[in-house]
């Protein structure tokens, strides 16, 4: 299978051909989900080395189908440019004024960049999401008094512009099953009073880790090692009980101030702590819900804020800014 891949991923030309290998591959009805469910038919002795070798070889296929389907997009936006006889991409700035990247944007890839050199999958997804993957498949069912927390903007369809990051959850642990890192960026929606530390557009990024064995211990060396490399500074963490009905137990993460060294200051009101984001292990339900045995495997999910974090990072006291399109403003925290 192994060569065989490798011959697949070689004749990939274009995003169809992308699409088509990761159906027949990586889908729910490929060729290594397959050989997956066909363990059950292996000798209980063969079983354990044969699911080694099967994970082996997804996690390096998705990693090389992820890096190939990345340079095709690439090169057709390359190509895309080039053909475009309304824009000469070879004109010279005019003057000294230069583009730069948006503050929000800066801190997710520094983001993205620590998470992805500690084995996370980077993902995207939609803005718009189903009322299920928003609330029912996190442990939040109709009834639940979590909904009323979320001031939702509901679309005449019955879907909703998703409250937070975490309605991408269900359908990543079933896209990549019961061994899985992956972290997933992106704006939400919320109906806010805008002030300023309130918006109705911001960005958020959630992470899980999934697999057997997963401790709270895992949950606390990703996230120091991880902030750390974003403040380019040694991070102390700790953990505070808190509630989310998708975790259980439940954490509130607090971050050692890297501003005073966690002697105190304003922006930590004193305390050397800055409350960071909420985290725990993924309940069991919302585990089942995704078809994955919690009595087999378990997992933390982590949700913070990366419009916070870049406001803490530039020293921004209105989050306003970042959504106001005021370029001289913008530059100024950069």
């Amino acid at each position: 299978m192994k060569k065989e891949i490798e011959v697949a991923l070689s004749g990939l030309k274009t995003e169809a051909d992308c699409q088509a290998f990761h159906v027949a591959w990586l889908g729910k009805d490929g060729r290594i989900t397959a050989a997956v469910q066909g363990l059950r038919n292996l000798p209980h002795e063969e079983r354990a080395k044969a699911g080694q070798e099967l994970n082996i070889l997804k996690r390096e296929t998705e990693a090389s189908f992820f890096k190939r389907q990345e340079g095709i997009k690439q090169a057709a936006a390359d190509a895309k440019l080039m053909n475009d006889k309304l824009v000469d991409i070879t004109i010279p700035p005019i003057g000294e004024v230069k583009g730069s990247l948006h503050p929000i944007t800066r801190v997710m890839r520094e983001v993205e960049e620590a998470f992805a050199s500690m084995g996370f999958i980077i993902e995207d997804g939609n803005e718009i999401a189903t009322e299920d993957e928003n609330f029912t498949f996190l442990n939040i069912p109709h009834s639940h008094p979590a909904r009323d927390i979320q001031d939702t903007f509901w679309l005449s369809n019955g879907n909703v512009l998703r409250t937070h990051t975490t309605a991408m959850q269900n359908g990543l642990l079933q896209k990549y099953g019961p061994e899985c890192r992956v972290l997933f960026p992106g704006r939400c929606y919320r109906n806010e009073n805008l002030d300023a530390s309130h918006d109705m557009a911001f960005f958020q990024v959630d992470g899980i880790m999934v697999n057997k064995d997963i401790s709270i211990a895992n949950l606390i060396y990703f996230m120091k090692t991880a902030l750390s490399a974003v403040f380019k500074k040694d991070i102390a963490v700790r953990l505070r009980p808190g509630f989310f009905p998708f975790t259980e137990p439940s954490f509130e993460l607090d971050a050692s101030c890297a501003f005073c060294e966690a002697k105190g200051c304003s922006t930590c009101k004193q305390s050397g702590w800055i409350e960071f984001c909420g985290c725990g292990m993924i309940h069991p339900n919302v585990l089942r819900m995704a078809n994955i045995d919690p009595e087999v495997y378990q997992g933390f999910a982590f949700g913070f804020g990366l419009t916070r974090l870049a406001m803490l990072k530039f020293g921004v006291s209105d989050i306003r800014v970042f959504n106001s399109g005021d370029v001289e403003k913008l530059k100024a925290v950069g």
